[in-house]
């Protein structure tokens, strides 16, 4: 659901995608980028409540640590879900490590804008995991995004930086 971060690898390879995001200035970027790869990518400035059909796969990278509220916000990925559709998201853990790398490194060196993160906002596993639930989906695995200087973001087992989550309708 994020303009761009997998809207163009899917496109790539053969998908029907539709990329949203309400902001405009990304949503024209997006496109900007797509066309000069010759992607066919429906770009749409719209927020995911207001969005209408079903799919059968949704990812939200890195978003849901940025809305107002978490829960209606699954809520509303749930209703766009197609039967045996697929969600994927990724989000930081509530950690302090997550916190030291994401906030005080990455925004303290200006890898990622300061004041682009809360702490606050941030979702543990498990409360993610009931989040989902509460919004009828079923979690069905969850994988850690680690960070190494030799390997830079990769799959893991460690959960503590930021984590991957994959769920179907209950």
């Amino acid at each position: 659901m994020w303009a761009g971060l997998l809207a163009e690898p899917l496109a790539r390879l053969g998908a029907k995608v539709t990329a949203i995001d309400p902001a405009p200035e990304l949503i024209g970027a997006a496109r900007e980028h797509a066309a000069g790869q010759g992607l066919q990518i429906d770009y749409r400035v719209a927020a995911v409540e207001d969005l209408q059909g079903a799919f059968d796969l949704i990812t939200s990278m890195e978003v849901i640590e940025h809305t107002a509220d978490p829960q209606q916000f699954l809520i509303d990925l749930a209703k766009r879900l197609a039967p045996n559709g697929l969600l994927m998201m990724s989000t930081p853990n509530a950690t302090g490590w997550s916190k030291l790398i994401t906030i005080t490194l990455a925004e303290g060196f200006g890898a990622v804008p300061k004041g682009t993160h809360d702490f606050d906002k941030f979702i543990a596993p498990e409360r993610m995991k009931q989040l989902m639930a509460n919004a009828g989906l079923k979690c069905l695995d969850v994988e850690g995004l680690a960070f190494s200087p030799m390997r830079g973001l990769h799959l893991s087992e460690d959960l503590r930086l930021n984590y991957l989550v994959a769920a179907t309708h209950s």
